[in-house]
């Protein structure tokens, strides 16, 4: 079971992941609040020939099923810019968070605009990772919250080559999906999970709010998120907080099996 960690604007994650002694890494390949292009990144040989896996997180104001054209039209040329520079580090994949409308838009648009998405990259040869999807925690026009949101965007790109899940526990739990047996429902729906972010939470159980904890110190019962790690099976993330990240991975690894 791979565990690790975001690692966020570091300068040299290899070295920085060597020193956690974690087996994967989670990072930008850009600054997350804009749409720059990425650069290649001073330490690409390293990070790529290294035996420490990395998977690359898209900038935030990326929402692929806006209406709005002066959104998503960027948004999808960054997802496609994104995708070229984590396959060029030899990521296991770009996460993009699910996106959202405006109020009084038709929802069903929505999950064509993320269809629409793999197919015109289709026509270009994919995008050289898988596009993990995250699910978000907030909104009611959220294309990821629920799961009956996530079965309907499933049932748009789950058929297209290089689409992958991502769960964020503290996402799930802040919009409102009890994490006890939430592996198998996902799985159910979407038949994969690739990564796990865990999380746990500063806010009360279907907030709305994506605030993230350190493990033991949320709303959220660490024996629970504990039982999603097992349970998923799947590489592990933590985007807690920087100041205990070190405390969480020993947790995790005084709790979990080699």
């Amino acid at each position: 079971m791979r565990i690790g960690a975001h690692l966020r604007e570091d300068a040299n994650p290899v070295a920085t992941a060597e020193e956690l002694g974690i087996d994967i890494y989670q990072m930008f390949v850009t600054d997350p609040q804009s749409w720059k292009k990425p650069e290649s990144h001073p330490h690409a040989d390293e990070i790529r020939n290294s035996p420490i896996d990395v998977v690359v997180h898209s900038s935030y104001q990326i929402n692929v099923a806006s209406l709005n054209n002066r959104l998503r039209m960027p948004s999808r040329k960054a997802v496609e810019q994104q995708a070229a520079a984590a396959a060029e580090l030899g990521a296991i994949g770009l996460v993009v968070h699910g996106g959202h409308l405006r109020d009084g838009e038709d929802s069903a648009k929505g999950f064509e605009n993320w269809a629409k998405l793999f197919e015109r990259q289709a026509d270009k040869g994919g995008f050289g990772v898988p596009i993990l999807i995250e699910n978000t925690a907030g909104g009611d026009h959220a294309m990821a919250r629920t799961l009956e949101s996530i079965e309907r965007l499933w049932d748009a790109v789950g058929h297209f080559d290089g689409v992958g899940f991502c769960l964020d526990t503290c996402h799930a739990w802040a919009g409102g999906e009890d994490l006890v047996g939430l592996v198998e429902r996902v799985r159910g729906i979407t038949g994969r999970i690739d990564l796990i972010h865990l999380n746990n939470s500063r806010d009360e159980f279907d907030s709305g709010r994506d605030r993230h904890a350190n493990l033991a110190s949320g709303h959220i019962d660490p024996d629970v998120l504990v039982e999603v790690v097992r349970s998923a099976q799947s590489p592990v993330v933590l985007e807690t907080p920087a100041e205990g990240v070190a405390d969480d991975l020993a947790y995790l690894r005084e709790v979990l099996p080699e």
